[in-house]
């Protein structure tokens, strides 16, 4: 396993989170199971155990800016969240511009003729993996 670990993508949500692992190399991104919330102390126990089961040494949190770029109301959410993963887990924990990867991820979704039930199950996951992957792009481009 490489040194710099593997980056844990999180695709936020009130009822769901997509979760989504870099490889170790951190090249590929692979969707894990969806994290149905149940409540803050089960929420977080579950993404513990996948930073250990992962070797996760950091974070990346889809960021849902409006169109115009600004913050919403789901977007200071999603950096509340962030600094509780930051204190919880001693992690560097990144927001990146997730607008249009749920749009994305639907798109995907439909034109594998993946049924509504099933689309809706992996909308999260998807939408996590797409975080990741333009996160990493990012990082080999700069």
């Amino acid at each position: 396993m490489n040194s710099a670990g593997r980056i844990l993508a999180i695709d936020y949500g009130s009822r769901r989170m997509g979760l989504a692992v870099s490889d170790a190399l951190g090249i590929t991104a692979q969707g894990l199971d969806t994290l149905e919330r149940k409540n803050k102390r089960s929420d977080f126990a579950r993404l513990e155990r996948t930073i250990r089961e992962y070797q996760v040494t950091e974070i990346v949190l889809g960021n849902p800016l409006r169109m115009s770029g600004e913050e919403g109301v789901q977007s200071r959410k999603v950096a509340e969240f962030a600094e509780e993963l930051r204190k919880r887990f001693q992690l560097p924990v990144h927001l990146w511009d997730e607008r249009l990867t749920s749009a994305e991820a639907n798109r995907l979704l439909r034109e594998n003729e993946v049924s509504l039930k099933k689309r809706t199950e992996a909308v999260d996951r998807m939408a996590a993996v797409l975080i990741l992957q333009s996160f990493m792009q990012s990082r080999n481009v700069l």
